[in-house]
């Protein structure tokens, strides 16, 4: 059926993208791209716009601190106690809370929600089912005790700190079962009817969808966290970033997301606007597959390589402040991340470490995707390498291309970039320091690295519940791969918006679902 929108809905764009250059007061305008949004259920929507977008109009029973977001904070749960044997939490949730349609949380909700993302086996399912939990059994790990009290368990060897991480996840928002059961269809469990529709206890709740065109959030005065500032949040797709870049000079939007380091220089010095570069999780990194060729599986190569990486002028003259340089594959904000780059751009360096270990003539094919900023950091990469003698080719493609090309193993070395899926430091070790035998598809796979010692190193960090011990573990993992791996890690993307300057109280964290709208004021 198609959708109608309010005329109330109509008046508020018309007043958002007037000539006089003048967004409603009881509305939040931002300009972004909407058209990477798959399904507003929670136990789908991976992608930047919904999870964004989960924030806002779900809760978790824990959830970071926006200003410090290492520490979990109660959220829909009051506290929680660990089982004995370390492979059980029970939660006592807010006997206060309610959902946005009136309906009262209960265990029943928290069973429900976590229990129909395993079942669903949708794309960030995975974030649950490390615990062992699969659609036959996961019934049996979810425990109600009573109305105000669940009991979670597993059976996978991992700390209760590293549970409480992935229950933190936007994939573990806590859903309104009554009001989901009642719109379900067949035995979905509600999926078509949430893909577009909330069902949540967060600040803001949906109020209209249209794929492609834009996302109306509307107030939820009843929620725990208190009813947001602003009563609006509308949310236009504006798919070109220059465009987006116009409406915030113009004053027709509040605030511009997703902008690029040519928007944000533009923007610089215009009255009315203030551009923001938020760190953000996500790294870029050049990477060599060891069963490619003899030379690509030497040491010796990946160390002169960390030489040939211009890390400063990539991130501050090519990429002019869109990256920060950053060499280890936890990024900075993360539990453990080491924040020291021990390495500079040296060419007679890299090649006196090529000629003692006999190098010479070394060629290989960066196969890239040949969209902004990656083709332009590979094109730096072939200058660079050249001034130590190495020739490199590039073979750019389309996004889908290069994947293949890497998944099949088919490549020399790849320039490519990892954000986290949820907020712990498994998330990249996993992919960094981690390849087991069972075949799972993790970046050291992609690169052919063999690493058992550090693959049984990452599974025990997850395991240990001390957190001193545990951030001890990372940074031993980190300088590991820093040190000797087809890893090179170079960059940390920042988060480009502009906002008005009228705008208040917009916070923003390192992870892409770390974005709040409820404290705005304008």
């Amino acid at each position: 059926m198609k959708k109608i929108i309010p005329s109330v809905l109509f008046a508020a764009i018309a007043a958002s993208f007037s000539v006089q250059a003048a967004t409603p007061a009881n509305t939040l305008v931002i300009a972004q791209s909407l058209d990477d949004a798959s399904s507003f259920d929670p136990a789908q929507g991976f992608e930047l716009t919904t999870v964004q977008a989960f924030t806002n109009v779900y809760q978790r029973l824990v959830q970071s601190d926006p200003t410090n977001p290492i520490d979990l904070k109660p959220t829909l749960a009051t506290s929680w106690q660990a089982g004995s044997d370390n492979k059980s939490l029970t939660f006592t949730l807010d006997p206060k809370a309610t959902f946005a349609s009136g309906n009262p949380l209960t265990a029943d909700d928290v069973v429900f929600s976590l229990s129909r993302v395993v079942k669903l086996n949708l794309e960030p399912s995975f974030i649950l089912t490390q615990l062992g939990w699969n659609a036959k059994n996961v019934d049996g790990f979810l425990t109600k005790i009573d109305a105000q009290h669940v009991k979670i368990s597993w059976t996978e060897n991992v700390s209760p700190s590293f549970v409480l991480s992935l229950l933190s996840a936007p994939v573990s928002s806590i859903i309104d079962a009554k009001l989901v059961e009642q719109n379900a269809k067949g035995d979905d469990l509600g999926h078509q009817w949430l893909s577009d529709h909330s069902a949540g206890s967060g600040p803001y709740k949906i109020r209209t969808y249209i794929p492609h065109q834009v996302l109306v959030l509307q107030a939820n005065p009843s929620s725990p966290e208190g009813a947001p500032k602003i009563p609006t949040v509308l949310i236009k797709n504006v798919p070109d970033a220059a465009a987006r870049r116009l409406l915030i000079e113009q004053g027709d939007a509040d605030m511009a997301r997703n902008l690029g380091a040519d928007q944000m220089a533009g923007l610089q010095g215009k009255p009315g606007v203030k551009p923001l570069a938020v760190p953000y999780a996500s790294l870029y990194f050049l990477y060599f597959n060891t069963k490619a060729s003899p030379a690509l599986a030497n040491p010796a190569l990946w160390e002169a390589a960390r030489y040939l990486f211009d890390y400063d002028h990539i991130a501050k003259d090519l990429l002019k402040g869109q990256f920060q340089v950053h060499q280890a594959f936890l990024p900075d904000g993360y539990l453990g991340a080491l924040n020291d780059n021990p390495y500079k751009f040296d060419p007679a360096k890299a090649k006196a470490i090529l000629d003692k270990a006999g190098l010479k003539n070394v060629s290989f094919t960066i196969a890239v995707t040949n969209q902004p900023p990656y083709l332009d950091i590979a094109q730096a990469l072939q200058a660079s390498f050249a001034q130590a003698g190495i020739n490199v080719k590039l073979e750019p493609g389309v996004s889908s291309q290069i994947s293949l090309k890497v998944q099949s193993h088919d490549f020399d070395a790849t320039l490519s970039s990892w954000g986290p899926d949820y907020f712990d430091p498994n998330t990249n070790a996993s992919a960094f320091a981690y390849n087991p035998e069972n075949g799972s598809k993790t970046l050291a796979w992609r690169a052919n690295w063999s690493i058992p010692q550090l693959s049984k190193q990452t599974l025990a960090a997850t395991a240990e519940n001390d957190k001193a011990k545990r951030v001890a573990d990372y940074r031993q993992l980190q300088l590991a791969v820093q040190k000797d791996s087809p890893f090179v890690i170079g960059l940390q993307a920042r988060s480009l918006i502009a906002v008005r300057d009228n705008i208040k109280g917009y916070v923003q964290g390192i992870n892409p679902d770390m974005v709040f709208y409820s404290k705005v004021t304008k």
